[in-house]
C-alpha cells in the first residue's frame, strides 16, 4: 500500500490536476482507490495543499522573490520553532525553512510587489523580530526550475554548450 501512496504522491508532485479517473488508469487501479487514498492521505496531513506553479516573470513582471536567510538564537523547549511560527503568520512570506547550514538557521522566501516592499517588509519586520539576530536577502533575479517544472525552452537559452 506504501508503492501505492508513493506513486500517487508522485504523480500529483507532477500533476495536480489529473482526475482520480486519470491516476487510476495510470497506475491500473479504479477510481474510487485513487479517491480513497487521497483522502486519506489529507486526513493524515500529508497532502496540505494544492497549487499551481506559477511563471512569475511572465505573470507580473514587477514583483519581486527573495530569499532571506536569518541567523537565529533558538528558544528554549521551542528551538527554531517559534520564531519560525511568527515568521510563517505574515501574508508575504511563501516559506520558512530550517536549515543545516552553520551560517544561518532559517531560510524565509518571500514575495512582494516590489524590491522596496521587500527590503522594507525585511527591515521592519524581520531583523527587528526578538530572537534573529542577523538577515542576509538574495533577490532571486530569474527562475529556470521549481517542483519540477521548467521555465524555458530549448530554444530560449542562445548561449553554446560548453562540454569537457
Amino acid at each position: 500500500m506504501d508503492d501505492l501512496r508513493n506513486k500517487i504522491i508522485n504523480i500529483l508532485r507532477t500533476s495536480a490536476r489529473l482526475t482520480d479517473g486519470q491516476i487510476a488508469a495510470m497506475l491500473d487501479i479504479t477510481p474510487e482507490q485513487v479517491k480513497e487514498e487521497i483522502n486519506d492521505l489529507e486526513d493524515k496531513g500529508i497532502i496540505i495543499g494544492y497549487s499551481a506553479i506559477i511563471n512569475e516573470e511572465k505573470h507580473d513582471r514587477s514583483a519581486v522573490t527573495a530569499v532571506i536567510e536569518l541567523k537565529v538564537s533558538p528558544q528554549i523547549k521551542n528551538g527554531y520553532g517559534a520564531v519560525a511560527s511568527k515568521i510563517a503568520q505574515h501574508r508575504q512570506v511563501e516559506s520558512v525553512q530550517l536549515m543545516s547550514s552553520g551560517s544561518y538557521d532559517l531560510a524565509v522566501t518571500v514575495r512582494g510587489e516590489d524590491l522596496r516592499e521587500v527590503a522594507l517588509f525585511v527591515s521592519e519586520n524581520l531583523a527587528p523580530m526578538d530572537g534573529v539576530l542577523s538577515t542576509a536577502t538574495h533577490f532571486i533575479l530569474q527562475r529556470y526550475k521549481e517542483k519540477g517544472a521548467v521555465f524555458f525552452s530549448d530554444n530560449d537559452d542562445e548561449r553554446s554548450l560548453v562540454s569537457p
